[in-house]
Parts: structure tokens; sequence; C-alpha cells
């Protein structure tokens, strides 16, 4: 029967093209040693990969830059502080987007949220984000068809934000996510079920008018820690998966050409804050050779991730391990920084608005080679009338055959004031 750990790395490949090369599997004492490129493939992966793929169409064609991005009904997921800023009273978004589509035709991300205002200085958001991973037929192991079974999963999101001045806010969500692989099947005789977790974000925001030459100008920062949750499992056994808790940081500078034209330039900065895979002795397996220990709890994996890139390691003419004192690998100088600096992904956008109802927008994406490689631009477009609006996005990988290639995705923006003037002060 199929094993839960392919069907868990066929999910994973659904946010993460890892298609990282590696261009020296060994570092000899005597060769390639500080040599940046040949820094060894070590990608990260946790559980629910699906949490952190991009569900709107307006921040997809910016690079997936949103962490300061000025505020619309799918702040929740970027940075729900945001929504106590909001200008409008209620929104609300629908965002639909055919994913890995160069591999099957059947998988989808789907994304609702919507938002209000409570009163002039707090909001409360919601979200539900479903994930279809398309059909899948489970065999035994001699190939015979168990049954054919559609794994999905889903999140559900409530946020509450509010101002803590007039140019910083504060948020913080609740989530709920439920993850179903197998539909049950039994696994290597022990009982397989749907995963379960809890999670929450922490958010900040800050913004302030500022001038750029004789120009208006408004300047946006932002940080959320997301999915900040329990391990989860599919299984009855004692292995426990973690969240992909996330640190996402970043600004963004919008600038008012005049009357009519706008213009906004973003950078998002993200990092896991779940343990790098370390190094095991090769005729140890139990033994770690280089990094730390990745069997830890939640709070001592995100302390312990910004320090515990195993590096390098070196080996001599016959490939062996290059070992100190206590049995622990010798590790390539410098490396382990490196590993620690490549576990940043990066995002750039720029947006354009004319009248504040046509929007163009590009952006990049860059995750390094060795955790991942995910590199591509994006474009889109986007259209506001009245309440309504229509965003749409695309992506363009930097390498052919890459299975997030033609991604396309769309929102539906809807965005409502007030029946008549102090409608908001009045709830106050």
């Amino acid at each position: 029967m199929k094993r839960i750990g392919i069907l868990f790395g066929f999910a994973a490949i659904f946010s993460f093209s890892a298609n990282a090369q590696n261009n020296c599997d060994n570092i000899s004492a005597g060769g390639a040693v500080g040599r940046a490129d040949c820094d060894q493939a070590n990608a990260i992966t946790t559980a629910v990969p699906f949490l952190l793929i991009s569900p709107d169409s307006r921040s997809s064609a910016l690079g997936d830059a949103g962490v300061a991005l000025s505020t619309d009904a799918n702040s929740q997921h970027w940075n729900a502080s945001k929504l106590a800023f909001s200008e409008e009273e209620i929104g609300v978004s629908l965002s639909y987007s055919p994913w890995l589509r160069q591999l099957v035709d059947d998988m989808s991300l789907t994304y609702l949220a919507g938002f209000m205002k409570l009163n002039k200085t707090s909001a409360i958001g919601a979200s539900l984000r479903y994930f279809t991973l398309g059909n899948i037929t489970f065999t035994d192991a001699n190939g015979q068809v168990v049954r054919d079974f559609e794994p999905a999963e889903f999140a559900v999101d409530v946020s509450y934000s509010i101002q803590l001045s007039n140019k910083f806010a504060g948020g913080i969500t609740a989530r709920w996510i439920n993850s179903n692989l197998t539909g049950g099947v039994n696994v290597d005789g022990a009982d397989s079920r749907a995963a379960n977790a809890f999670a929450v974000d922490v958010s900040g925001f800050y913004q302030n008018d500022i001038s750029v030459g004789d120009k208006d100008a408004e300047l946006a920062l932002g940080m959320v820690i997301s999915n900040i949750g329990n391990k989860i499992s599919y299984t009855n056994t004692s292995q426990r998966d973690f969240l992909p808790t996330n640190l996402r940081i970043g600004g963004g500078l919008k600038v008012e050409l005049d009357a009519y034209n706008t213009v906004a330039i973003l950078y998002d900065a993200n990092k896991l804050l779940v343990p790098t895979p370390p190094i095991y002795d090769p005729e140890d397996p139990t033994f770690i050779v280089a990094g730390n220990n990745p069997d830890v709890g939640v709070a001592a994996g995100i302390f312990q991730s910004f320090g515990d890139a195993p590096g390098n390691v070196l080996r001599d003419g016959d490939g062996d391990l290059l070992r100190n004192p206590d049995g622990t690998a010798q590790v390539d100088d410098g490396s382990v920084f490196r590993e620690e600096l490549r576990e940043i992904n990066h995002s750039v956008g720029l947006e354009y608005w004319y009248a504040e109802q046509f929007a163009v927008r590009g952006g990049f994406f860059y995750e390094p080679p060795t955790k991942g490689n995910r590199k591509y631009f994006s474009i889109g477009a986007g259209f506001r009338y009245n309440v309504f609006g229509l965003d749409l996005s695309y992506l363009i990988p930097t390498e052919q055959r890459n299975p997030l290639a033609n991604t396309l995705r769309f929102s539906l923006v809807f965005n409502f004031n007030s029946s008549g003037p102090g409608a908001i002060e009045e709830n106050e």
C-alpha cells in the first residue's frame, strides 16, 4: 500500500519546487574548502505546506510580497494587523488558483476571505482556505487497487486587529487546520487518520506619511510570525511533524506621482522557523555529526531555527568524514552562516495604479538553490469599479519544465463603505 510518507512528500511538492542542485556532493579538506558554490542541498520540509501558498492574485503578481502592502480583504493571510487601518468598512475576496497544471489537471487552491471594521481603530476578519490534491488511487504491495480518494486540506481563520497608535497596529489570528491525505487507509498495520492542528499568527504593522522629493508618499513596515501551533500526525505512531511556522518581515513605499498616478515598491523576506535537517553519521543513522537534533518542541524549534544549519561537512580523499575528537564532523568554515542566510526567501514587487481603478503589477520571487530553488517572475493586473474588483496574476518561472509554470490566479474583490456618514463613529 502506498505509504503516508509518499503522500506527504507529494503534498510538499505542491508548494516547494525542490529541484535544488548540489554542486559539490563532498567537500575535501584539500580541495573545495570555503567555496560557496559547494554548499550542499538541505531543504526544510514541514506538514501542511499549503498554508504558505500565496492565495490571492494581487500579492501573487508582486512576487508573493504582501506583508506591508496596502490593506485589502486578503490581508488576513499576509498581515492581519493591517485591517485596523482599512479605509473600507467591509471587504470580501474570493480567489481561485489551478495548481501545478504542468503535472496534474485536478489540483487547486480556493480562498475566501473577508473583514469588517468594528470602529475606526479595530477590525475583525475571517477566511477559509481549501486545497484539493485531486484524485489519487491507493494500491497494495501487489499493485492491486485498494480505493480511490481525493485528498484535501483546509484551514479556517479568525483574526482581530487594533490600532495601538495612529501609526502602529497589532493583530492576532487563530487558525484551525485539517489535513486528510489518506482517507483512513491502513498503512503497514497502522491506521491513518486526518491530521488536525490549532495555530496562531502574531503580527504588527507600521505606516507613516512622508515625502519623497516633492511627492507625497506612505512608508509601511510589516512583520508576522505565522502558524505557531502544535505538531501533527497522520497515524497513531509517535511521529509528529512541524507546522510551517514562518517569519515574514518587509516594507513598502507608495508614492503619489500626481492626482491620478501612484506607484508602490515592496520587499518581503521569509524564513521558516522550524529545525533544519541535520547530517547523520553514515555508519550510525542515529548519531548527528553536524547540526542539531530536530526532535524538539515547537518553542525550542523556533529559537533553534536561527542557528541549527549543519553547514558542509569535510571529507578526506577517500570520501570519509573528517571528525572532531567527539566524533562529530568537521565543517567548512563559514558554511553554517551561509546556510542560515540561504534559508531566507526574497520577494520584490512593483504596483502601479491609475486613478485607483486600473493596476499593473510585476514581481520576482527568489529561493536559494540549496533550499528549494523556486525562482520566478510574476505579472498581473487589477481593476476596480465601485464596490467590485478583479485581479489576475500569472507566474513565469526562470527555468523550463518547472511544475509551477503557467500558474494563473483569479481574485474577485468587493469593498463596502457605510450607508451614511459617520456610521463607524456611531459604533465607537
